[in-house]
This record gives structure tokens, C-alpha cells and sequence, in this order.
């Protein structure tokens, strides 16, 4: 059976999805888009923080999530280490470079532009001279600015744009819903990096302790977003598994998708967005 590229199109008023940060744990945001095109749910507005805006973005081009874990499975949206691109820490700002992902979203959207895209996209990336989030939804250079959200300090190198450097966009919102704020009643959140309560933090390893701390920097600043959020679906996938976790994504996509099926025969007023 021939494998769909495209996602599925039908007219529709708008329908927003707001996908999270979280590295490999971002996988589960393509199972959760299966579930929700299964039951006839077909966000057209889409914003998203680093692999949430990864996602996002190729969803908004039009790829279907079938196609997006093909992509995952030809290595081609992967490990970090397959988009990393190493040079010299001593001559750079980073391990890697952005050219192996930018490459990815240039040869998935030739065109390369916000404005091109089938459904809108909204990237979220951190503006560290203002110290606070910035969308970007315009103009050309999406691989840029998907890169940059993308951008895990210390790991790639930051986006230096009229003066202003700019890093992954989970250091200041992890959930950027906020550019739908003004029509919230129509918005699902998608959130890999909820609050979870620390098992026998008495034995927890430095590596545990920061990476801790990481999610609840994280989970502070996705705060916002996530009372905005009409619907939010967690996929409890910290549970089993954790941002570098790249080997386990199609256990990460199950998750997702299970987590968005059973969110959906709780809350069945979301099949509401299905009849417009």
C-alpha cells in the first residue's frame, strides 16, 4: 500500500495546534496528529517551539504524519547526532551548525517561506538580548528561523539576526500559544514536557538533577500557554523515556497517538472542531 505524502486538506474555519519542546519526545506530537486527522480534526494554524516547531513546520508544508516518521526512519529526522554538522568549539558558538536540518526543510519546502506554507506557521525562538520569546510567521528564510528555534544552546550555534542573538525557543516559552490567544476556544496544545512528580530524587545523578531542572524551567514558562490552550493533550512519555531518546521513536509515536485517542474518548466536545 502506497504510503500518503500529503496530508489530507478539507475547508475549514480555524483550527490551531500549539506543539511543545522536548527534543526526541517531540515524536509523540506526529502520533497525536494522526489520531486527531483520524477522527476528522485538521488544524490549519500551527506554532511550535523547537521540535515542536520541526514538526510543525513540515506539518504545515502539508506532509502527512505517516510521511514525517518515513522521514524519521530513513534518518533523515533522527538523532541529533545525524543533524549535527561538527567543527571546532574553539572557532564557534556551538558543536554543530544548522546546515543538515536547514537542508531538510530546503529540500522538503523548496520555496522556503512562512508565506508559502498551506497552513500557517508560527516559530517560536528566544531573543536573548530582551531575554523573552519572539514568534516568527513571515517572510522568507524558514529554514533559519525553524533552525533557531531548534537551537539547544552550547549543542548548535545560536541565529544572530540584526544584532540580535537568538536560541531555541524552550529557553523562554515551551509552548507558544499565545499568538492564538485571541480565539482560544478553538485551540489543542500539545505538551511532551508536563509536570511530573521526581521518582527517589534521594538517588538522582547530576545528569537526572540538571535535566530536572531543565523541564521545570520549562514547564514554568509553558505555563501561559498552556491556560490558553482549550484542549491540552499530555503524552506521558517522560515517563518511559527522555528528550535524547531518539532510538525509541516509534515507541514516542504510539505514545502520542494513544495519549491523543484516550484524550479524545474523555473529551469528546473536541469532535466539535471536526464539523466545521
Amino acid at each position: 500500500m502506497r504510503r500518503r505524502l500529503f496530508s489530507s486538506q478539507k475547508k475549514i474555519k480555524n483550527i490551531n495546534l500549539c506543539l511543545s519542546g522536548g527534543g526526541a519526545l517531540g515524536f509523540a506530537h506526529i502520533g497525536v496528529i494522526q489520531a486527531l486527522e483520524e477522527h476528522g480534526i485538521f488544524p490549519n494554524r500551527i506554532s511550535g517551539t523547537s521540535m515542536g516547531a520541526v514538526v510543525g513546520c513540515i506539518y504545515a508544508a502539508g506532509y502527512s504524519p505517516k510521511y514525517m516518521l518515513q522521514l524519521i526512519k530513513d534518518d533523515k529526522l533522527y538523532k541529533i547526532s545525524h543533524l549535527l554538522t561538527l567543527h571546532s568549539p574553539f572557532r564557534k558558538r556551538g558543536l554543530s551548525d544548522h546546515t543538515t536540518l536547514q537542508g531538510l526543510i530546503r529540500e522538503l519546502i523548496p520555496h522556503n517561506s512562512f508565506e508559502g506554507l498551506p497552513k500557517k506557521l508560527f516559530v517560536c525562538v528566544s531573543d536573548m538580548h530582551a531575554a523573552q520569546y519572539k514568534i516568527i510567521s513571515e517572510g522568507g528564510e524558514l529554514d533559519k528561523w525553524v533552525g533557531t528555534s531548534a537551537s539547544i544552546p552550547g549543542v548548535f550555534e545560536p541565529i544572530v539576526h540584526n544584532d540580535i542573538l537568538y536560541v531555541d525557543g524552550g529557553v523562554t516559552n515551551n509552548l507558544p500559544a499565545q499568538c492564538f490567544e485571541s480565539e482560544f476556544k478553538r485551540t489543542i496544545g500539545v505538551d511532551v514536557i508536563p509536570y511530573t512528580k521526581l521518582n527517589a530524587p534521594g538517588v538522582m545523578r547530576p545528569y537526572d538533577i540538571a535535566l530536572a531542572s531543565i523541564r521545570a524551567m520549562q514547564h514554568m514558562n509553558s505555563r501561559e500557554g498552556r491556560d490558553i490552550c482549550t484542549y491540552l493533550i499530555e503524552p506521558l512519555v517522560l515517563n518511559k523515556f527522555h528528550e535524547f531518546s531518539f532510538d525509541n521513536y516509534q515507541e514516542i509515536y504510539q505514545i502520542g497517538y494513544d495519549a491523543a485517542i484516550a484524550y479524545i474518548k474523555a473529551n469528546q466536545d473536541i469532535l466539535e472542531l471536526a464539523k466545521t
